[in-house]
């Protein structure tokens, strides 16, 4: 299948998603903060450099994208339909090191939140995760 864009507007595409600050991670920080907790922003000393530590709690949150972190059964984790090998090994990467950061985490003591994009209309129930 051939791209619908040319290189430079795709890698245009790509330089725009962000890896920080993300709409979905602004959200849960805001729903946070009304609920009164308060947080550290990627804590470069915890493996995964999480997007929100609790340290009160001892618990890291990480605000996952469906597409990048193939969420399940959501309809935005699709896969692309021009350089598939690639897609597939890329996704394939990012699933095992998530896994790898949860299970070095969870060995030092903290607990894992993953909050996924499609589920933000959710963010009430964060409270009963700590």
């Amino acid at each position: 299948m051939v791209d619908r864009l040319s290189k430079s507007q795709r890698s245009w595409n790509m330089s725009r998603i962000k890896s920080r600050d993300t709409k979905p991670e602004i959200a849960v920080r805001s729903a946070l903060h009304r609920m009164g907790y308060r947080f550290r922003l990627n804590r470069k000393d915890l493996p995964g450099k999480p997007d929100i530590v609790l340290p009160k709690y001892k618990t890291v949150i990480f605000v996952h994208g469906c597409f990048w972190h193939r969420h399940e059964g959501c309809k935005y984790s699709y896969m692309p339909k021009s350089r598939i090998e690639f897609w597939e090994k890329k996704f394939k990467r990012n699933v095992e090191r998530d896994a790898e950061v949860r299970k070095q985490l969870e060995d030092l003591g903290w607990k894992v939140v993953v909050v996924w994009e499609c589920n933000l209309h959710e963010i009430g129930s964060l409270e009963n995760k700590f």
